[in-house]
């Protein structure tokens, strides 16, 4: 059985050795192509206007890795301003980028999911009245917190550090993705965000239809598996024609549990 990483290439490769160091046959198929943002300036003056904020949210490893690239090397991170991550990968991003963990705001490690909602359960102990926060996001996304923020008084504003794409199939990819077409039963889909699955679902589309054990409704074949990491990814993954489909936290130790109890 093998387990298909469909995270952004620079996530993949790191879960399928952790994976394989667990002993699950893990292979990488990024389903997100991460680029850099188009306005690198917006960014860089970004860095320059940091010690005017008393919150910066990064909805993402990949926001914080894409907005430390542009860092300005005279540009330091200030003392009194926190950095906010909706879960473990974003920390261990801040991490390596060299905030204390003193400077960073988390959910609770007890939380059931890792997600804004979770995030803001520890934000909402504070006073956000004319409080300047910024938003380090993609291309768009989704404005929960943010518009939570605002509504408690925050000034909060974004940028865009990184863009995200549908990813080029190559000779490899195609080559993971028929196998795990033709032989479903041997593999299980590891997914940590809805627009992936909708990559894949857009691209199924296009390619000839898979005969044996297809559905009429999905290009997917019958019993294609998948393990989401939130409960709206899980849902997506059930509109695609995946199931079972089995719901984990995104820690590594979680979803290694959780494949071992699916899949015999």
């Amino acid at each position: 059985m093998r387990v298909i990483v469909t995270r952004p290439a620079a996530q993949a490769l790191p879960w399928v050795q952790s994976l394989e160091r667990s002993g699950i046959l893990a292979l990488a198929l990024p389903l997100i192509h991460i680029a850099p943002a188009l306005d690198a300036a917006a960014v860089i003056d970004a860095w320059r206007q940091l010690g005017g904020a008393r919150l910066v949210m990064f909805v993402s490893a990949n926001a914080v890795e894409h907005f430390f690239a542009l860092r300005p090397s005279d540009a330091d991170w200030p003392d009194r301003v926190q950095a906010a991550s909706p879960g473990p990968g974003t920390t261990r991003a801040l991490l390596d980028a060299g905030l204390p963990l003193t400077q960073i705001i988390e959910p609770a490690a007890d939380s059931e999911q890792f997600d804004s909602e979770s995030l803001w359960q520890r934000l909402r102990e504070q006073d956000w009245q004319g409080a300047p926060v910024r938003v380090v996001r993609g291309d768009g996304g989704r404005d929960w917190l943010a518009d939570t923020l605002r509504a408690h008084g925050a000034l909060v504003s974004f940028v865009s550090a990184y863009r995200r794409t549908a990813p080029t199939w190559t000779a490899e990819t195609q080559s993971v993705l028929d196998a795990a077409l033709l032989q479903p039963d041997e593999h299980l889909w590891f997914f940590s965000s809805s627009e992936s699955i909708d990559h894949l679902m857009d691209h199924l589309t296009k390619q000839p239809r898979h005969t044996q054990g297809s559905q009429a409704s999905t290009p997917l074949p019958a019993g294609a598996r998948a393990l989401a990491t939130h409960p709206k990814i899980a849902r997506r993954a059930e509109q695609a024609g995946f199931g079972p489909v089995w719901l984990s936290r995104p820690t590594l130790a979680d979803v290694v549990n959780c494949i071992q109890s699916a899949t015999p």
